[in-house]
């Protein structure tokens, strides 16, 4: 048997990172992509490969560097006090209208056309205008045409985004 990093220390690691990723469960100590590059684990008998940990935790520090550099953060949490539902919706709504994504990289990208029409559509549903609102559950299973040698928005911002919104849309019941 050979020596490879310690699973429980890379599993724990990983569990934050996906934390801060908002795929995992919440953790009070959110992982920064600097945080990735200096972790550092014990050598164990039988330990996961060093080599496919390393590969791993470089496109967590990519996805972590991604997700700080959103172009919108939207605000989650339900609305209260002085701001009532429906003013809360369409501020919402009106940041929807005001992103920004960012162009694809190497001329490859989601359609913009499809992006665009499905956040009008969501714009729709948060200002409670459409007999046909979107789902959240619609919103996390939707996929788009990618384009190749034509302007298109970089995907994993307009993934994040989404995935925001679904959260938002959640609250819209």
């Amino acid at each position: 048997m050979r020596s490879g990093y310690d699973p429980a220390e890379v599993d724990a690691l990983i569990g934050r990172i996906e934390s801060t990723l908002g795929r995992g469960m919440p953790t009070v100590e959110p992982v920064t992509a600097d945080d990735v590059r200096r972790a550092t684990f014990r050598a164990k008998r039988g330990g996961y490969v060093e080599t496919a940990v390393d590969f791993a935790l470089e496109a967590f520090v990519v996805a972590l560097e991604t997700q700080a550099k959103r172009p919108v953060r939207l605000a989650m949490a339900e609305p209260t006090g002085e701001m009532l539902r429906e003013e809360w919706f369409e501020t919402q709504a009106a940041r929807v209208e005001r992103v920004a994504f960012r162009p694809g990289r190497m001329g490859t990208g989601y359609n913009e056309d499809e992006i665009d029409a499905f956040l009008d559509r969501i714009v729709a549903t948060l200002r409670g205008t459409t007999d046909f609102p979107v789902t959240a559950k619609e919103v996390r299973a939707a996929k788009f045409s990618t384009v190749l040698f034509r302007s298109g928005y970089l995907i994993a911002d307009v993934d994040s985004f989404l995935a925001g919104i679904a959260d938002v849309l959640e609250q819209r019941r």
